[in-house]
């Protein structure tokens, strides 16, 4: 009995500004290669970023990583799994800091703290658990839904997301979280 190709892929990054662009690429590569329809890709894309971020922007200490060459004395590692299971697509990141993540209600001009908001928007699961070293964060993105797919969710969400009357935003956690990853590619 021949067995298929298990799609699993690893990858283990220094814990710099560059290693988001360089798990965005990897996610792309990964997941085309996997044929893995565009939209969930785009999608899978951006929880990588912000998942990403946080593990850089929060190391174990809980301080800030210094700039410039200095803090490259002190860097450190994170992980990025991609795994097709028998649902979906689960995306894992892996960081040092042992301090579980907390989703932050932010301010509409707040310039940072709404990533674990998008991952929890546009992933179908996600939660995080406990490791020797630190702890990993997951989402989960279903390929497979019986009852409605992707797009019948989208447009559910839409409706749900709908202006107030007084005209203002429609909430749109993919657009957000593209716009996100578009200013952070500048």
């Amino acid at each position: 009995m021949s067995q298929g190709h298990p799609y699993i892929s690893h990858l283990t990054l220094a814990d710099t500004p560059n290693a988001v662009p360089w798990a965005r690429r990897h996610t792309v590569d990964i997941l085309v290669r996997w044929r893995i329809p565009s939209d969930v890709i785009e999608t899978a894309k951006l929880i990588v970023s912000e998942l990403a971020t946080n593990a850089i922007r929060h190391p174990a200490d809980g301080e800030p990583q210094p700039a410039g060459y200095l803090s490259l004395a002190n860097v450190s590692t994170f992980t990025l799994a991609l795994q097709m299971t028998n649902a979906g697509l689960l995306v894992q990141v892996g960081d040092r800091d042992t301090r579980p993540p907390v989703r932050r209600e932010v301010g509409l001009d707040a310039t940072g703290g709404r990533g674990l908001f998008l991952v929890s928007e546009m992933a179908d699961r996600w939660g995080h658990y406990p490791t020797a070293a630190g702890k990993v964060v997951w989402a989960e993105l279903l390929l497979r839904n019986p009852g409605r797919s992707r797009s019948e969710r989208a447009d559910e969400a839409e409706t749900r997301d709908e202006p107030d009357k007084a005209g203002g935003p429609v909430s749109d956690p993919l657009l957000i979280g593209r716009v996100l990853v578009g200013l952070r590619e500048l």
